[in-house]
C-alpha cells in the first residue's frame, strides 16, 4: 500500500473515530496508524502538502482528548514521533500544529503516575521536539508540564529524572519567559539544591542536563558565580571536553557543546576558557573527531567551534591550533599523555576541515557550510594580521583547488533542491575566497560561467521569480545572494585578472542583473543593501545600465512587501474569503493579462511607439512592460496559493469549530457540576448559620465569665509580684550566705595545704644539709688524691719523653733498613725481567731453528728428487751424498 492511500484510509478511520467512538473504530482506527508507521515517510509533512496536513492535524486532536484510550494514544505518539524525525519536520509539528501543548496535555492527564510507560513516551518526543526550539509558557498546559517537571525532579524517581531534566533543559535555554517563571516559584530554592545534588550523580547525562538548566537559571546570578567560579569552571570545562571527545552518546555530545556554548555568552567564564592552560590541547582533540566521518558528529563539532570564534582571544589561539604545522602538533602530542594515541590525527586537524568542504557522506551538506563559515573567520583572522605565518599560508595554497572546485557543477536541470544547495555553498565560498584572494585569484571564465548560469536562474522568463522575493530562504533569493557575491568577488579582482573587468562591467550592463540587484537594495539584511549600493555605483557610470528598469523592479518589490504585510495580518484573523472576490480577482488578473498581451502586439507592430520615444529608448520601454508582464504573472500564482491558504484556512476554522463544540460540551458539563456543588454549597451555608447564632450566644457568655476572670487574675498578679519581690530578697541573702561559707572553705583548705607544705620543706631542708657536710667531707679527700696523681703524671711524663727520644733513633735505622730493601727488590724486578726476557727470545729462537730444520728437509727432498731425475742413480745414494 502507498503512502497517499494510506493517508486517505486513515482520514476515514479518524473520521469515523469522531462521529462514533466505539470499539470497532477504535481498532480500526489503531490499525491505520500502525499500517503508517510501518511505511517510510521521511519529508512528508516539510512538502506541505494537504491530505497529510489534515491526517496529522486529527491525529493531534485525537492525542489531546483525554477520552482516548491510552493505546491508540501511545501508537499515535509513536507515530508522530516518526514523522517528526528530521529538523525541518519537528519544526512544523511544533509551530503548526501545537503538538507540544497536545503532549504536555496528555502529561498532565495522566501525572499521577509519573511510571506511565505513556508518561514515559510524551516525555522523551517532548525532549526531542522541544530541542533548539522556544516554547512560550502561556502556551497551554506549558505551566503544569513545568510543575509535573520540578516535582519529578525533586522527587528523584530514578525512572523519570533523566528525560525529565533533558524536557527541563530544553525549555529553559534561551527562554526567558519559562527562566522567569520558574526563579518566581516560591520553592526555587529547594530545586536548587536538588540539582546540585544531581552534580555527583553517577550518569554524565544528568550531569550535563543539570548543568544545561543552572547556567540557563542562574549564570548571571550569585548561586550561578558561586556554581561557575574561577575554581569550579575548570572541571567543568575538563568534563564538557572529556564527554565531546570520549563520546558518552551522541545526545549527551550535543547537550555538552550546548552546555559550552551557553557558557560562553558570559564574558567572565570566556575569560576563564581563554586562560585555560589545556584549550589547545582539548581543541586539537574535538577536531580529531571530524575523521569520524560522522554528519552529526562533525555539525556538532563545528558548531562548537563557530561559538569559540565569536570569542576574540579564543579566535586566535583555534587559528594556531588550526594551522599548526603537522611536526609541530606532533611533537605537542608526544608530550601529551592523553595525546600518544591519536597524535597523528591531530596533525591533520586543517586537512580534516578541507575534506569535510566535498565530503561524500551523507547529510554532509550543513557541514560543509559550517566548514566554509568557520574557514572564513579564521583565515579573516590570521590573514589579517601584522606576519601571515608560514603555515597558514601553505594551508591556504591546499584549500584553494578544493574552494574553487566547489564553485563548479552547478546544472539547473538537477531540481530546486540541488540549485538552493549550490548557491547556499556559493554565498559562503565567495566570502572565504574575499579573504584571501590577494594570495591567489580567481580566473575570469570561471566567475562568468557562474554568473550566467545564475542570472538564466534569476531571469524574468524563469517561474523562479513567481515565488514571493521578500522570503528568505525562496530559490530567487538564494540565487540573488549567491550572484551578488560572485559580483562582489569579480569587482575585487578586476584589476588583479585579465579579462575581468571587461567581464564585470558587461554583467553589470546586462538586463537580467536587474532583479538580483533590485531585491538586495529592498532587503531587510544590512550586509546585502551594502554590496548592492556597492555594485549601483559601479553600475550607475555606465552608458547601458538599465537604471528606469531597476526603479520599477524597486518599486514592483516595495508594493509587494506592502500588500504581503496587509494579508499577513488578515492571515492572522482566519477570515473566510467569499468566492466571488475569488473569482473577481482571477478576473481582473486574467484581464490584466489580456491588457499585457494588446501592448505587446502593438509594440511589436510599432503602432504606439511615437510618443515614448521622444523619451526613452525602445528597448527600455520593452524591459518595463516585460517586467510588468513577469509582475502580473507573479500576482497570479499568488492569487492560486492564496486560493489554496485560504481553502486550508477554511479547514482549519471547521476543525476550530468542531474543537469549540467539544469544550463547549465539557464547559455545560463542567457547569452543571458546579451548579450541583453551589446548591450544596447553600444547604451547608443556612446549617452554618444556625450553628453561628448559637456560637454567638456562647461566646456573650463566654465574655462575662472571661472579665471576671480577668479581675481575679489582677489581683493574683499584683501578690505574684509581691511573692517574687519577697523571694528576690531571700534568693539574694541566700546567695551572699553561699558565697561567704564557700570562700571560709577555701581558706580552711589553703591553711591546711600551706601547713603541710612547711612541715615538707623544714623535712628537706635538714636532710639537704646532713648531705652538704657529707660532700663536703669526700671533696676534701678528692683534692688529696688529685695531688698524688699529679705528681705520678709528672713522673710518667718524664719517663715518656726519654721512651720518645729512644724510639726516634730507632725510627732512623728502620728507615734507612727500608731503603736498602727497596733497592734490593727493585734489582731483583730488573733481573727477573731480563730473564724472562731471555727466556722469551730462547723460545723464539727454537721456534725458527725448528722452522729452519723443516725447511731443510724440503729443500733435501727436492735436491733428492731433482738428482734422481737427472742422472738416474737411486735414492740412497742421493741421501748419502747429502
Amino acid at each position: 500500500m502507498d503512502i497517499a492511500t494510506c493517508l486517505k484510509s486513515l482520514l476515514v478511520a479518524i473520521q469515523q473515530y469522531r462521529d462514533s467512538r466505539t470499539v470497532q473504530h477504535t481498532a480500526q482506527l489503531q490499525k491505520q496508524v500502525e499500517d503508517l508507521s510501518g511505511l517510510k515517510c521521511d519529508g512528508l509533512l516539510s512538502s506541505g502538502q494537504f491530505l497529510p496536513t489534515e491526517c496529522v492535524s486529527g491525529l493531534v486532536e485525537l492525542a489531546g482528548s483525554p477520552s482516548t484510550s491510552p493505546a491508540l494514544t501511545s501508537a499515535i505518539i509513536s507515530l508522530l514521533a516518526q514523522l517528526g524525525s528530521d529538523d525541518a519536520s519537528r519544526e512544523v509539528l511544533h509551530s503548526s500544529f501545537n503538538l507540544t501543548s497536545t503532549l504536555a496535555a496528555v502529561i498532565h492527564h495522566h501525572g499521577n503516575t509519573p511510571g506511565d510507560p505513556l508518561v514515559l513516551q510524551c516525555l522523551q518526543v517532548l525532549q526531542k521536539l522541544t530541542y533548539n526550539t522556544r516554547t512560550f509558557q502561556f502556551s497551554n498546559y506549558i505551566r503544569e508540564l513545568i510543575g509535573f517537571l520540578l516535582t519529578s525532579i525533586q522527587s528523584q524517581n530514578e525512572d523519570v529524572v533523566m528525560p525529565c531534566l533533558g524536557l527541563l533543559a530544553n525549555l529553559c535555554r534561551d527562554n526567558p519567559s519559562v527562566q522567569s517563571h520558574i526563579k518566581s516559584m516560591e520553592n526555587v530554592r529547594q530545586l536548587y539544591r536538588t540539582l546540585i545534588n544531581f552534580l555527583a550523580h553517577n550518569s554524565l547525562t544528568v550531569v550535563i542536563f543539570t548543568l544545561s538548566i543552572l547556567a540557563s537559571l542562574t549564570l548571571n546570578e550569585k548561586v550561578g558565580e558561586k556554581l561557575f567560579e574561577a575554581k569550579n569552571i575548570h572541571q567543568t570545562f575538563q568534563l564538557v571536553f572529556n564527554i565531546i571527545v570520549n563520546g558518552g552518546g551522541t545526545l549527551t555530545r550535543k547537550y555538552s557543546v550546548d552546555l559550552l556554548i551557553d557558557l560562553l555568552k558570559s564574558p567572565k567564564v570566556a575569560d576563564y576558557l581563554s586562560r585555560y592552560q589545556h584549550f589547545s590541547a582539548c581543541v586539537s582533540q574535538v577536531l580529531g573527531l571530524l575523521h569520524l566521518k560522522d554528519a552529526d558528529s562533525a555539525a556538532t563539532v563545528l558548531q562548537l567551534l563557530l561559538s569559540m570564534c565569536s570569542v576574540a582571544a579564543l579566535r586566535s589561539q583555534l587559528c594556531a591550533v588550526v594551522f599548526r604545522p603537522a611536526g609541530a602538533k606532533l611533537r605537542a602530542a608526544s608530550h601529551r599523555q592523553a595525546g600518544e594515541q591519536n597524535g597523528g590525527r591531530k596533525a591533520e586537524c586543517g586537512l580534516a576541515l578541507v575534506q569535510w568542504l566535498s565530503s561524500p557522506v551523507e547529510g554532509a551538506e550543513k557541514c560543509s557550510l559550517q566548514t566554509l563559515q568557520l574557514l572564513t573567520e579564521l583565515l579573516e583572522e590570521s590573514l589579517g594580521a601584522e606576519s601571515v605565518s608560514e603555515s597558514t599560508l601553505s594551508f591556504v595554497e591546499m584549500l584553494l583547488p578544493v574552494a574553487l572546485g566547489l564553485l563548479k557543477g552547478l546544472d539547473p536541470a538537477k531540481g530546486d533542491a540541488h540549485l538552493r544547495k549550490h548557491c547556499h555553498r556559493l554565498t559562503h565560498v565567495c566570502t572565504l575566497l574575499l579573504n584571501i584572494l590577494t594570495y591567489r585569484p580567481v580566473s575570469a571564465q570561471l566567475c562568468l560561467s557562474q554568473v550566467e548560469t545564475l542570472l538564466s536562474c534569476c531571469h524574468s522568463n524563469s517561474p523562479l521569480t513567481c515565488l514571493p522575493p521578500v522570503s528568505s530562504n525562496n530559490l530567487s533569493q538564494l540565487c540573488a545572494e549567491a550572484l551578488l557575491k560572485v559580483l562582489e568577488l569579480m569587482s575585487r579582482l578586476r584589476q588583479q585578472v585579465q579579462d575581468m573587468e571587461t567581464g564585470f562591467y558587461r554583467m553589470l550592463q546586462d538586463q537580467r542583473t536587474v532583479t538580483p540587484l533590485s531585491l538586495a537594495l529592498t532587503s531587510h539584511r544590512r550586509e546585502h543593501v551594502q554590496t548592492g549600493l556597492a555594485l549601483l555605483l559601479e553600475a550607475t557610470p555606465l552608458p547601458d545600465f538599465p537604471a528606469l528598469v531597476l526603479g520599477e523592479s524597486i518599486a514592483a518589490n516595495n508594493a509587494y512587501r506592502q500588500r504581503e504585510a496587509e494579508l499577513s495580518a488578515k492571515r492572522v484573523a482566519v477570515q473566510e474569503v467569499p468566492p466571488p472576490r475569488m473569482s473577481s480577482s482571477m478576473t481582473d488578473a486574467s484581464s490584466g493579462n489580456k491588457s499585457v498581451s494588446n501592448l505587446v502586439e502593438k509594440l511589436q507592430t510599432g503602432m504606439e511607439l511615437q510618443e515614448p520615444t521622444k523619451d526613452s529608448p525602445l528597448s527600455e520601454i520593452i524591459d518595463v512592460y516585460e517586467q510588468k508582464l513577469a509582475g502580473f504573472a507573479s500576482k497570479e500564482s499568488r492569487l492560486q496559493d492564496l486560493l489554496e491558504a485560504k481553502a486550508l484556512a477554511l479547514s482549519q476554522a471547521d476543525r476550530l469549530i468542531a474543537q469549540y463544540r467539544l469544550q463547549r460540551a465539557q464547559a455545560e458539563a463542567e457547569a452543571r457540576k458546579l451548579a450541583c456543588l453551589l446548591k450544596d454549597a447553600e444547604r451547608r451555608r443556612e446549617d452554618l448559620q444556625g450553628e453561628l447564632g448559637n456560637q454567638v450566644l456562647e461566646v456573650e457568655r463566654s465574655r462575662a465569665d472571661m472579665e471576671e476572670l480577668l479581675q481575679h487574675n489582677a489581683r493574683l498578679q499584683r501578690d505574684s509580684e509581691e511573692h517574687q519581690t519577697l523571694k528576690g530578697a531571700y534568693n539574694a541573702l541566700l546567695n551572699r550566705f553561699t558565697e561567704t561559707e564557700r570562700l571560709l572553705k577555701e581558706l580552711q583548705a589553703a591553711h591546711i595545704s600551706l601547713s603541710k607544705q612547711n612541715d615538707t620543706l623544714r623535712k628537706n631542708h635538714e636532710a639537704l644539709q646532713l648531705h652538704k657536710d657529707k660532700i663536703t667531707s669526700e671533696l676534701q679527700e678528692r683534692e688529696a688524691e688529685i695531688k698524688s696523681l699529679q705528681l705520678e703524671v709528672e713522673k710518667k711524663n718524664r719517663d715518656v719523653a726519654e721512651i720518645n727520644k729512644t724510639t726516634e733513633t730507632t725510627n732512623e735505622t728502620v728507615d734507612v733498613l727500608r731503603k736498602e730493601l727497596n733497592k734490593t727488590e727493585q734489582a731483583r724486578k730488573d733481573v727477573s725481567i731480563k730473564a724472562s726476557s731471555l727466556e722469551l727470545q730462547k723460545s723464539q729462537l727454537e721456534s725458527k731453528l725448528k722452522q729452519k730444520e723443516d725447511e731443510l728437509n724440503k729443500h733435501s727432498a727436492m735436491i733428492a728428487m731433482i738428482h734422481s731425475l737427472s742422472s738416474g742413480k737411486l735414492k740412497s745414494d742421493v741421501n748419502l751424498s747429502l
